[in-house]
């Protein structure tokens, strides 16, 4: 009897892990995210003009700014435009208000300021109710302005 000779091969690659291929997918997943990341990014609308919790003025603008439907710390601000800035330094009181469905509140009143540069900040804190909405007030001489409402 006769033994057949071995068969001669080509050697062959190593024989792939499986860790690689859940590593190569991970890393598939992860690109593919971060692609659609910045595709969402890239597609996001423009941001407002204007600020939220601000309104145009005559001469400037008013904003308030704070956690709207929260308790926290509110900043109001007034800012006078260029052309504005001839007129002189002007004292401002500035303040907030607050509604929901069954009252509008009378303004809080965060002090009277002085503008320095055309601009003035005052703020204070504020305690709100989930369902309530704010809006900044102005009061120079005996004119009142205020912002939109703001809710949460």
């Amino acid at each position: 009897m006769s033994v057949p000779a071995p068969r001669r091969t080509t050697p062959r690659p190593p024989a792939s892990r499986p860790d690689a291929r859940r590593s190569a997918r991970r890393v598939s997943v992860a690109v593919a995210a971060m692609c659609l990341v910045v595709a969402t990014a890239a597609a996001a609308p423009p941001a407002p003009a204007a600020p939220t919790g601000c309104g145009d003025l005559v001469r400037g603008q008013l904003c308030l700014r704070g956690p709207v439907g929260a308790d926290g710390m509110y900043t109001a601000t007034y800012r006078r435009q260029g052309a504005a800035t001839g007129l002189g330094e002007t004292s401002v009181r500035l303040g907030y208000q607050r509604k929901n469905v069954r009252i509008t509140a009378f303004p809080g009143w965060f002090g009277t300021g002085r503008t320095r540069g055309g601009a003035v900040t005052l703020s204070g804190r504020v305690e709100m109710l989930a369902d309530e909405c704010i809006r900044g007030v102005m009061e120079h001489g005996e004119t009142v302005y205020v912002t939109k409402w703001s809710c949460s």
